[in-house]
């Protein structure tokens, strides 16, 4: 119904940790969307008039405007929410803890571990995420032509591990896959099995 609103911002109110409403004034009238924290940042940073991609969801007793800022990321909310169980709070809260590329390679990995740190993602629901998810966002990156990097984070065994270890040191998903992408790219680290060699280049990586 709504595929983008073009304008200026109002307002920006952070409702909960989790809830970011956006007021943007479109044509002299003001339009509510909620957005997640990472594009708020970015928003922020803006002092003219800026492009939000919407998708409008219908309830009984309400209507509420989601905020994105690419069709990219609109389309990957409207396939988490196709998926039984995934609400449209939920879909946001994957979005903000996770970059585009990142959040569609956890899915297409089945990493749910990494899936599991989004709040309201359990084990069961980021495993369904994965099955119902995983065949279509492979095909949907190559035809969008996201760009992601190649997978060179250590193997599966030796990832469980490693992200259960980083994990316990108080690092992010977010932050623990963007550090095993960077440090996996590295030619005699890729081919080791060590998962302690993995844990330390990693802490590094994080560190700088």
């Amino acid at each position: 119904m709504i595929s983008y609103l073009k304008g200026t911002v109002a307002g920006i109110q952070k409702v909960s940790s989790s809830r970011v409403i956006l007021t943007l004034e479109v044509n002299q009238v003001g339009y509510d969307l909620q957005i997640t924290s990472r594009l708020m940042q970015h928003l922020l940073a803006i002092d003219e008039a800026v492009q939000v991609f919407t998708h409008l969801q219908i309830r009984e007793d309400q209507m509420i405007l989601f905020g994105f800022g690419s069709t990219a990321e609109r389309d990957l909310f409207r396939q988490l929410i196709s998926v039984s169980g995934i609400g449209p709070q939920v879909a946001m809260a994957l979005l903000d803890g996770l970059s585009l590329p990142d959040l569609v390679q956890a899915i297409v990995s089945s990493n749910t571990r990494v899936l599991t740190q989004a709040p309201g993602v359990g084990a069961k629901t980021a495993e369904r995420l994965a099955l119902e998810l995983k065949t279509k966002l492979a095909e949907w990156r190559n035809q969008s032509g996201l760009a992601t990097l190649p997978d060179a984070g250590p193997t599966a065994n030796v990832r469980e591990d490693v992200e259960m270890t980083l994990l316990a040191l108080g690092y992010t998903g977010n932050e623990i896959t963007q550090a095993l992408q960077a440090v996996g790219q590295k030619t005699a680290l890729a081919k080791n099995s060590n998962a302690e060699d993995w844990i330390r280049e990693a802490i590094a990586w994080l560190s700088q």
